[in-house]
């Protein structure tokens, strides 16, 4: 019988779930010691009308899927 199971690849997900958690955590925390500020970059849209306002964080949000992407592309590749 070999140690293999279910519980093998559960506790893999765990530990990777449990990282990313870490890395999130770590991440507020020092979040306002960054020279920028996640939301408010350079070419997120911004425009202040006379009765209301538009704010659309492209780029923010550009930076966010790079990152994702290399997170998701990293797991995957140890997956392997």
């Amino acid at each position: 019988m070999s140690g293999a199971g279910p519980y093998n690849d559960l506790g893999k997900l765990l530990l990777i779930f449990g990282g990313i958690l870490v890395l999130v955590g770590a991440f507020l925390l020092t979040g306002a010691q960054l020279p920028f500020r996640l939301g408010r970059l350079p070419g997120d849209i911004s425009y202040q009308g006379k009765n209301g306002s538009f704010y659309f964080p492209i780029v923010t949000c550009i930076l966010l899927s790079a990152a994702l992407t290399l997170i998701s592309w990293i797991i995957h590749h140890f997956r392997r």
